[in-house]
């Protein structure tokens, strides 16, 4: 059983998992879940609570990838468990996905609109965070 919570700040949405990440009705509620989202800028994905992900789930991370790219939103997988970090490893998503600290989260959640903050999360370049100012 997967549990999803989903909180919304200005731009950002943040999509709380709890449970297993498999194939079938989670993964279907999983994606359903960001895709209500479109209005958003970014979309993080707190997968801390995940106890386990099959390649139905990771399949679904990288279909969601997609999907929020071709919509002009960033995805970022927040805070991911230990089994998680393992499997996008092994598969080498690794490098695919944008992965985010608590630290970071609280960061953009703090201060979406903050040019320091965007800096401070890897939004901005330092020339984009100078002309902002």
């Amino acid at each position: 059983m997967l549990t999803i919570d989903v909180e919304k700040n200005g731009e950002v949405a943040v999509v709380h998992c709890s449970g297993r990440l498999v194939r079938g009705v989670e993964v279907c509620s999983l994606k359903t879940a960001v895709v209500s989202q479109k209005t958003t800028r970014i979309v993080m994905l707190d997968l801390s609570q995940v106890e386990f992900m099959d390649a139905g789930g990771l399949n679904a991370l990288v279909s969601l990838h997609h999907w929020t790219r071709d919509h002009g939103i960033q995805l970022k997988l927040m805070n991911p468990s230990r089994l998680v970090r393992e499997m996008l490893n092994c598969t080498h998503l690794n490098r695919v996905f944008d992965m985010s600290s608590l630290r970071d989260a609280m960061t953009i959640l703090s201060g979406v609109d903050c040019y320091h903050a965007k800096f401070g999360a890897g939004y901005l370049t330092p020339m984009q965070a100078l002309a902002a100012k």
